[in-house]
Order: C-alpha cells, then structure tokens, then sequence
C-alpha cells in the first residue's frame, strides 16, 4: 500500500456529514406544562378523584353536625350560622391534606422508577417538581370549589360576603395550597420514604388543625391550648378566609397570609429541589 493510498484509509473524510447536536430537550415552561399534564391525566381514574372529592364533603357534614351547638355559646360571634363560620376555614385546613399529598405522590415516582426515566431524558429537575406542584394545587382548587358548592346547596352556607367573599376564602385556600406542596416536597425529597411521609404528616395535620380557631373561638379553648391557637399560622389564614367570607375583612390580614405563603415557598423550593437532585 503506497503512502498516499495509507494517508486517505487513514484521514477523516472531508465529505463524511458533521455529526448531529446533542438534543438540549425544550423550554423550562414546556416541561412543566407536559408534567404538569401527565400528572392531571393520572386522577382520570375515578377510584382516584373520586374519594378526593367526597372526604372534605364527609368530614364538613360531620364536623357541622358535632359541633353545631358551638354556634349557642356566648364566645360565638352574634348573627352567624356554625356553616358560615366552619367552612372557610375548612377551605384552608383542607389545604394541609392537599399539601401531604402532594409529598406522598412525589415519595411514590421516587421509588418506583419514573423519576430515574425522567433522570435519563433532557428534562429539568425543577420542571418536575414545579408539574407536580401545580397539577396537586390545581386539584386542591377543584375540591374546595366542590366543597362551596356542596356547602350552599345541602347544607344552606350563605356568608355575608356573598360570592365574592366565598371566592376570596378559596383564593386564601389555593395560596395555602400550594405554598405547603413545596413544604411537603422538601419532605418527600430528603426523607423518600412514603412510611416516613405519612406519620409525619399526619402529625402535622392534627396539631395545625385542632389547635387553631378551626372549629371553636379561640376564647372557648382552655388557656394552655388557647396560647398555641393564637400562634398557630393556620389560624391566622383561618381569620383572613373566614373574614373575607363574613364580610368583614381586613385589608393587612388578608394580604398577609399570600405574603406568607409566599415567603413559605422561597423558603421551602431551594430545600425541596436541592434533596430531588441529590436522589441517586
């Protein structure tokens, strides 16, 4: 073979195509919209939303009727139904539910594989989280819709507020919501274990949800409990949302509690998105 011939088998050809780039996937914002998508057309199954619908609508005809006779007691503010009082605030206790969920589901694609396939596409770690997130709030808005539908149908909630009152009460909901998704991720993340997730949450849900003015005035819990009602976070969304369907809002308590919600989930987001990438 002369040198020449060995010069041409041994050179790159010049007319060979250059080799394709390397695909970088699509834009943050289109991810999330797919993700978030995929997760909603997951609750197409009626055996998952459909208990998701009713267990507010059961626990709200449960609660009303137990403590209905709060609605005698001298601390009970004059001239309002025990509905118009418990559902506002069972816009915004629902939300911790929501939030579990949101952890839970989150637990569950760790451990069972679709985030390793999600780890092995062009897809942003946060574009998961942040689908996830907004599929689970969105769902959350659905159920509290529901709950004020059944709420002035069946069971006659009727708030001085009137519909615009109501809707802001939801709106304090959602923003709860979803601020307490990106809590409950955080936990997700860094724990990744749905035996862990539950106890924990469920803990969490009973101290945020009988130690506040959920059910009763804060002046008809005894004193040791009362201190803690008065401090707890959720009770002061419960006010801003029960307010606002009452028709007796205060400007600065209700913007506080979307500005802490918001605080909430700067906080939270770096947490939960830092414990998602670090999972092998």
């Amino acid at each position: 073979m002369t040198t020449a011939t060995t010069r041409a088998a041994t050179s790159p050809d010049i007319h060979a195509p250059a080799s394709a780039p390397r695909y970088q996937g699509s834009g943050v914002l289109r991810q999330v919209g797919v993700l978030t998508g995929r997760s909603l057309r997951a609750l197409r199954d009626p055996a998952l939303i459909v208990p998701g619908l009713l267990e507010p609508i059961l626990m709200l005809t449960v609660f009303s009727q137990v403590f209905k006779s709060v609605s005698q007691t001298s601390s009970f503010p004059a001239g309002v139904s025990y509905i118009d009082y418990l559902l506002p605030a069972f816009l915004v206790t629902s939300a911790i539910s929501a939030g579990l969920k949101s952890g839970v589901a989150l637990t569950t694609e760790l451990n069972n594989g679709i985030v390793a396939r999600f780890r092995s596409m062009p897809i942003r770690s946060v574009s998961i989280l942040i689908g996830r997130n907004i599929a689970d709030t969105v769902l959350s808005g659905v159920n509290m819709l529901v709950m004020l539908v059944a709420g002035a149908l069946v069971f006659g909630f009727d708030p001085a507020g009137g519909v615009a009152g109501a809707a802001g009460a939801l709106f304090i909901g959602v923003m709860l919501s979803w601020s307490l998704g990106w809590v409950f991720m955080a936990l997700s993340a860094w724990l990744r274990r749905p035996e862990a997730m539950q106890p924990i949450g469920g803990i969490v849900n009973l101290v945020l949800l009988f130690a506040s003015n959920a059910f009763v005035p804060t002046d008809g819990l005894p004193g040791w409990l009362r201190g803690f009602a008065e401090v707890n976070p959720m009770s002061h969304a419960i006010t801003a949302a029960r307010d606002l369907a009452l028709g007796h809002a205060d400007l600065a308590s209700v913007l506080l509690t979307p500005a802490l919600c918001l605080v909430i989930v700067l906080a939270a987001a770096p947490v939960a998105i830092r414990g998602f990438r670090r999972v092998g």
